[in-house]
């Protein structure tokens, strides 16, 4: 092999990435049903999408990013002093903080979250979000089956 060529293999590895690049991948129908078999997010320019789309109504906007039958992945991004009121889940959630600072109540204990910190969360728990400043989150919920929520006591997010 000549010095400075690279293997074919690493060739087209390198074109693969570079048309991963060019074409975004299409991932999902537009309430976020997921059609492939994987996805690939830039959360960073889904944020910036998001702000771009101000005033938001009670000084938050979610989008559903991923979503299948058993699983959830929701971008929420809030404006400062926004509150979501109390309400539940009928998964299990996670929270993680990708920007700002959330204070996420729960029982009547506070818990405060800054960027890069997560926090999980059993199904059916009832507790509130507020932001503390300008923040965005992703919401990951673990779906239950029909059946499970079915016998669920609490039914329906957020009542």
């Amino acid at each position: 092999m000549a010095t400075g060529s690279a293997h074919p293999g690493i060739q087209a590895f390198r074109r693969n990435r570079l048309n991963e690049r060019e074409m975004p991948m299409t991932t999902s129908q537009q309430d976020g049903t997921m059609i492939d078999k994987q996805a690939q997010f830039d959360l960073l320019k889904e944020i910036s999408d998001s702000e771009k789309k101000k005033p938001w109504t009670s000084g938050h906007y979610a989008r559903t990013l991923f979503k299948k039958h058993d699983f959830r992945i929701v971008l929420i991004c809030m404006e400062k002093d926004a509150k979501m009121k109390e309400h539940h889940a009928d998964g299990t959630i996670s929270v993680q903080v990708l920007k700002g600072h959330l204070r996420l109540n729960v029982g009547g204990r506070s818990h405060d979250l800054g960027t890069g910190n997560l926090f999980t969360l059993a199904a059916s728990i009832r507790h509130d979000v507020e932001a503390a400043e300008d923040s965005a989150f992703l919401l990951t919920i673990s779906w239950p089956s029909d059946e499970e929520l079915a016998a669920m006591k609490h039914r329906g997010y957020g009542t």
